[in-house]
């Protein structure tokens, strides 16, 4: 049986691509839509090279159960959030429990919650001299950034290293481990959700 995923981004799109690109010779994991909540966002174009339905949604539909309607329909194991910037809601997180998932550029508890993405984490972390970062793979609650951790990879940074070269470490360890590790849970999720 197939295992269905969806993923969410507000922006580019180089993870979205990079499982895309993971999963594209795996039949057993269908990759069904990319949702964005940004009609501007390059992960549209990426999509659109796998084939994959992408659906473009307004603060409406996310905040009042339309969109949700919609996602419950497709009947997902797993919710990948890669680079989305709303906050989940408490009916989402009822209706998919233990089944969506987020990506943080940093080693959560440091540098997450509200305005702490991307850059903004990267900035962070060189200006209080930090001797490592890394990413955090954890599942969505109600709350920026504080649900369960499922993952964590380090990578050490030097004092000389710049904001463009701790993106560049943090990125190459999303690329490498995000893919697996969504493989991973595939496997534990129950066949009956």
């Amino acid at each position: 049986m197939t295992k269905r995923i969806i993923l969410f981004a507000s922006g580019n799109g180089s993870n979205v691509e990079n499982i895309c690109n993971f999963f594209e010779q795996n039949p057993s994991v269908s990759i069904v839509g990319v949702f964005t909540n940004n009609p501007k966002a390059g992960v549209i174009e990426r999509a659109k090279q796998f084939n994959v339905e992408v659906h473009v949604f307004n603060k409406k539909d996310f905040t009042k159960g339309y969109l949700l309607e919609k996602v419950v329909k497709i009947k997902p194991k797993l919710i990948i959030l890669a680079g989305f910037l709303w906050r989940i809601g408490e009916d989402w997180v009822k209706a998919f429990p233990k089944q969506i998932i987020n990506i943080h550029p940093a080693l959560l508890p440091k540098y997450g919650g509200k305005g702490m993405y991307g850059e903004h984490v990267h900035h962070a972390v060189k200006a209080n001299k930090e001797s490592e970062t890394g990413i955090t793979i954890h599942y969505v609650n109600e709350n920026y950034d504080e649900g369960a951790i499922v993952f964590q990879k380090k990578v050490v940074l030097t004092e000389n290293n710049s904001v463009a070269q701790i993106a560049a470490k943090v990125h190459e360890l999303e690329y490498r481990y995000f893919p697996e590790i969504i493989a991973q849970l595939l496997e534990e999720v129950p066949n009956e959700v």
